[in-house]
């Protein structure tokens, strides 16, 4: 596996269940290598020989017309399967592509997807990072800010796409760029800065010193002789 190489998935389908003989009709990739998308993608649409569910036609528009001239699912796998190969495959709800995918797969011979690739839920990741919370990617898109102004309707490549910029942002900590900042060799600037630098020292005048114990006095009476500064 190469873990540097992360490959983010969607899909859109004619149903929820594959096993009631829902098909997948897209289903894209685009891949991020050092946290940058890279120009490197698979997106296909594809014809499920089937009619979709009035319900998903709603959700993504691809309807039987659109659909016919399209190559079948078996006809890209190897294409598609080659692409995320080693890679880590990052799916919003990953159970749901999982097992459309898992499902094409077998009809077409080759082996489950889990044997191609590490894949992670991302569902997963935003609820432990936001229990109780909307999660799904309109959620997740307003709470990072992310512009999905063109999701009029649901499309494999565009969510494929948000779900990369949505992945950044919930994992954009600071730690990575303290850990620059500190490991970071000082410029002749800092050097030249730090040369020149007189410490001045400012010491408390008798009021404020006086002002100080008084305020140590308060506490130790609130505190019932438990003020901690007083016992140093």
């Amino acid at each position: 596996m190469n873990p540097a190489r992360q490959i983010f998935l969607d899909t859109e389908t004619t149903g929820l269940e594959p096993k009631l003989g829902h098909r997948i009709v897209e289903v894209a990739a685009v891949e991020m290598v050092g946290r940058r998308l890279t120009k490197d993608r698979r997106h296909f649409y594809l014809n499920p020989e089937r009619e979709s569910d009035a319900a998903a036609l709603n959700i993504h528009g691809l309807d039987s017309d659109f659909l016919r001239d399209k190559p079948k699912f078996a006809e890209v796998a190897a294409d598609l399967m080659g692409f995320i190969e080693g890679a880590e495959v990052l799916i919003h709800n990953a159970p749901f592509d999982q097992g459309f995918l898992n499902h094409e797969l077998g009809m077409a011979g080759l082996p489950p997807l889990e044997s191609f690739c590490q894949i992670t839920d991302t569902l997963k990741m935003a609820k432990e990072r936001h229990p109780g919370k909307r999660n799904n990617l309109d959620a997740l898109c307003e709470r990072y800010q992310v512009n999905n102004a063109k999701r009029t309707l649901h499309g494999a490549l565009l969510d494929a796409e948000l779900l990369a910029e949505i992945y950044l942002a919930m994992t954009r900590g600071q730690d990575s760029l303290m850990m620059d900042l500190e490991h970071a060799a000082p410029s002749a600037l800092d050097a030249a800065l730090a040369a020149n630098l007189e410490w001045v020292v400012v010491r408390a005048t008798d009021e404020e010193l006086a002002q100080h114990a008084a305020q140590l006095e308060s506490i130790d009476k609130a505190s019932k002789g438990k003020c901690l500064w007083k016992q140093l």
